[in-house]
């Protein structure tokens, strides 16, 4: 089997030259192109020493001349969006690793996706330690009343709440199959965070942090609490390596790690 061509959106991000470093690492991957907002050269080293790929601002560009099977886009949701209309045209599958999209902009990648028959991978969190947290607070919402979420990010992250503690909010309120309770002192209480379903998520932004996601559930005489810890963007890349490979297979969007990982 031929390795999966793949062209990387916002290569020179930090997430971009992660996921640059561990394509060529991946026998069965092949990077063919890379795309940055800006451009000083129209070719890029690749860090293993192999060559050199084309590097350019126009996404167009690099389709038409290096035939990607796969963009991979780590960008923000509005640059996310332009390439999604514009790979899903040209049948080219993606794999999203940016934030910020909403529920309107997945039910049209879901639409493109389909009627272009291509797939699309769009998660909040590529680390699989993170998919877990996420499913595990899933199975415990259903014997909590109560619960909130602490999400800590570097001062740089756009969004906040992330991604990732709204997609857990969401799941673990689908468990229960209804909101959680909350304390009624809780309702005029401004300094709290955003309230999903009686779930509260306290969003933290600070230099010299990465991610942490800590899930904290309740009922009278014990709490249980789900952490997970990024320490490092390379905990990512598994995940992202895992849907540049299922991400051919499939038609239509694909909602997060879960359904990749059969939880």
């Amino acid at each position: 089997m031929k390795p999966i061509r793949i062209a990387v959106h916002g290569a020179s991000g930090r997430m971009g030259q992660q996921v640059i470093d561990a394509i060529c690492r991946e026998p069965e991957t092949r990077l063919v192109g890379a795309v940055e907002l800006k451009t000083p050269v129209d070719s890029l080293p690749l860090p293993d020493g192999s060559g050199s790929i084309p590097f350019s601002s126009d996404l167009l560009y690099i389709i038409k001349r290096c035939r990607p099977q796969v963009i991979i886009d780590f960008t923000n949701a509005k640059a996310a969006m332009s390439a999604v209309r514009l790979a899903t045209k040209y049948g080219i599958n993606m794999v999203i690793g940016s934030t910020g999209l909403t529920t309107e902009e997945l039910d049209e990648i879901d639409k493109l996706a389909i009627k272009n028959g291509v797939g699309v991978v769009v998660a909040p969190n590529f680390a699989l330690g993170a998919v877990l947290m996420m499913h595990l607070s899933q199975i415990a919402a259903r014997y909590f009343d109560y619960a909130e979420i602490i999400e800590l990010h570097h001062h740089l992250k756009a969004d906040a709440p992330s991604g990732t503690a709204l997609k857990t909010a969401q799941a673990m309120v689908s468990a229960r199959e209804k909101p959680f309770r909350q304390p009624p002192q809780k309702e005029k209480a401004d300094s709290l965070g955003q309230n999903v379903e009686g779930i509260t998520i306290h969003s933290v932004r600070l230099p010299g942090i990465l991610a942490s996601q800590e899930v904290i559930l309740g009922c009278p005489g014990q709490t249980l609490t789900i952490k997970h810890d990024t320490t490092s963007r390379e905990c990512y890349m598994p995940g992202v390596i895992l849907a540049t490979k299922e991400v051919i297979k499939r038609k239509g969007l694909v909602h997060g790690l879960d359904s990749l990982l059969g939880l």
